[in-house]
């Protein structure tokens, strides 16, 4: 059985590679827009596009997604919010279906790539890692995502996907340091079973199931120092997602 299941995920990865491809040249022509359009409109089309192209193909995929808690945003606000990481479909699957616009966080690595590099740049507020100086200006870029343009900024706190057995990998700083300097609040997100429909440890491995966003409480950043906004969201995050194991 379980030779069966690895074979059908190599299978069921080919279509999810070849169906990724075609769509995202289809959507790419609705996605041409963001090259000419100023912020935060890029934002607004980039997201709408996003959602109708996401949600057809996480439905061909046999990867439905269901949201929880939507209610949390309040209408004219924008948050920082933060969300888990532990595969690669986390940000296709995340940032289209939250209730606002906003941009991600992202590595510069991936623009690059023909194409879908184009469409990740346009949704995305890159950095290099490996840069003091393009650290710095990602972080100055999110400030005015949030006090400029007022739309919502998506950052994944462990930075990395977390291949490990425990519910969350350590947060930096940058997220709740960021909430200090902007008093934008923190809303802390979600995702379950990305794990088990890409894992991060299976090269070429894709498998149907049900996705999740739980949209949990607001974190209010006035007041609090980043360590406290860390500490906080942590908590609440790595509460929650103890309660769901066997679920």
């Amino acid at each position: 059985m379980k030779i069966l299941k690895e074979i059908f995920g190599r299978i069921w990865a080919l279509w999810g590679l070849l169906l990724f491809v075609a769509t995202m040249f289809i959507a790419l022509l609705f996605f041409l827009p963001c090259a000419i359009l100023p912020e935060p409109k890029k934002a607004f089309w980039h997201k709408s596009v996003s959602k109708v192209w996401m949600t057809i193909y996480l439905n061909l995929i046999g990867c439905p997604l269901k949201i929880y808690n939507k209610d949390v945003f309040k209408k004219g606000e924008n948050y920082i919010v933060i969300c888990n990481h532990n595969s690669l479909i986390d940000i296709p699957v995340t940032t289209p279906f939250l209730p606002n616009p906003n941009k991600t966080i992202a590595k510069n690595s991936f623009a690059k790539v023909p194409f879908f590099g184009w469409i990740y740049a346009w949704g995305s507020i890159l950095v290099d890692r490996k840069s003091i100086k393009s650290k710095s200006e990602s972080f100055e870029g999110m400030v005015k995502v949030l006090m400029d343009w007022h739309i919502d900024m998506v950052i994944y706190p462990e930075g990395t996907r977390n291949k490990s057995d425990k519910p969350l990998g350590k947060f930096y700083d940058g997220a709740f340091k960021l909430a200090e300097k902007t008093g934008k609040n923190i809303l802390p997100s979600v995702l379950l079973n990305a794990r088990k429909v890409l894992p991060a440890s299976k090269p070429f491995f894709l498998m149907p199931h049900k996705l999740e966003i739980h949209f949990l409480p607001v974190i209010i950043a006035k007041g609090k120092d980043f360590r406290q906004l860390k500490e906080e969201s942590y908590q609440a995050m790595y509460t929650f997602i103890e309660k769901r194991k066997g679920r």
